[in-house]
């Protein structure tokens, strides 16, 4: 089976790979994603979806594309034209393409639609505007997860001084900072947190410059340890605790290979998990218009407790961000977003 990769910067269609895994079976499940800006490559986001995308082929013998566009109108085209060749699911991976892939679905009522990270259109009262019913939106409550790697980072610091960097100044970064800051100060009220947001574009998603310039500025200020949620532009991030053997968290994947001794953790997001149960659920006519929402109960967010941050994290530390995320589960412990 081929997987067709359409590179947008010069509009060409490149074919990768040959033949990998299964070869689709008869009336199999065609599945298109469209990935998020930043494309294959930033060790978070967009490699998770590609990893549960390629899940999707090789257990489920799913037909499988993916593209990876430039900006505007390149990810609407991409996912109208996933739909216009009779892909029955189109996945639009990031909040970036809530509107476009809102739009498309109204036009392409016999597909099946989804969006990571969906952003709901709200009218003018706050209210939020009905979905076609052939979209599902996917929603993550980081907010959860943030707050374990908060109380880590409240537990572990010395100097009680916490950074986070952020990518794009949007309310689903917000919810990371918010969560974050929370989970800091249920352990270490006295704690600081320096906070910065690399733009207010999607190019700040794809800045390690500006990431490490940040992070070195936050370090400098008496942080010892910084959270970031910016793609691929953490991977300044762990550069400067690199240069300056201080600590980072990773995001949304295992981000420990990227810094090794110098990664307390990473807040999980399990996007790989979300395509495949997407696609799955589309094969077997289990899925249904409407937002999905996924926290720590669902297994949607987590934190990384391993054998790489073992002898970086106090086990007095570790055991008890284990405490809170039960009772997170529990309900007993409410993080706002």
């Amino acid at each position: 089976m081929l997987i067709t990769v359409l590179a947008a910067a010069n509009a060409a269609l490149l074919v990768a790979g040959g033949r990998g895994g299964p070869e689709a079976r008869p009336g199999s499940l065609r599945v298109g994603v469209v990935l998020d800006v930043g494309g294959r490559g930033d060790k978070s986001f967009n490699d998770l979806a590609y990893a549960g995308l390629m899940r999707a082929r090789d257990e489920l013998g799913a037909e499988v594309e993916y593209l990876e566009p430039g900006e505007g109108s390149d990810r609407e085209a991409a996912l109208r034209m996933f739909a216009s060749r009779g892909f029955e699911l189109v996945i639009g991976v990031g909040f970036i393409f809530s509107d476009d892939v809102t739009a498309v679905a109204a036009e392409y009522p016999g597909v099946r639609f989804a969006c990571i990270d969906y952003s709901p259109r709200t009218d003018s009262a706050g209210r939020m505007v009905p979905m076609p019913p052939n979209l599902t939106g996917v929603r993550f409550r980081e907010e959860e997860g943030s707050f374990l790697v908060g109380a880590l980072a409240g537990l572990v610091t010395r100097t009680k001084a916490v950074g986070f960097v952020g990518g794009m100044d949007i309310p689903l970064i917000r919810r990371f900072e918010a969560g974050y800051r929370e989970g800091v100060a249920h352990v270490c009220p006295s704690c600081r947190v320096l906070s910065h947001f690399a733009g207010v574009t999607a190019t700040a998603f794809r800045d390690p410059g500006r990431g490490r310039e940040l992070a070195l500025a936050q370090y400098g200020s008496g942080a010892d340890i910084i959270f970031h949620a910016s793609g691929a532009t953490g991977l300044g991030v762990f550069e400067a605790a690199r240069a300056t053997r201080h600590f980072a968290i990773g995001v949304d994947s295992d981000q420990y290979h990227e810094a090794p001794g110098h990664v307390l953790s990473s807040m999980v997001k399990y996007v790989d998990n979300a395509v495949f149960r997407l696609v799955s659920d589309a094969q077997t006519g289990r899925l249904r218009g409407g937002i999905q929402s996924l926290g720590l109960a669902e297994q949607g967010v987590g934190w990384v407790d391993d054998e790489h941050n073992r002898a970086l994290v106090p086990e007095a530390a570790r055991r008890a961000v284990r405490a809170l995320a039960d009772d997170i589960v529990a309900g007993s412990i409410h993080v706002g977003d």
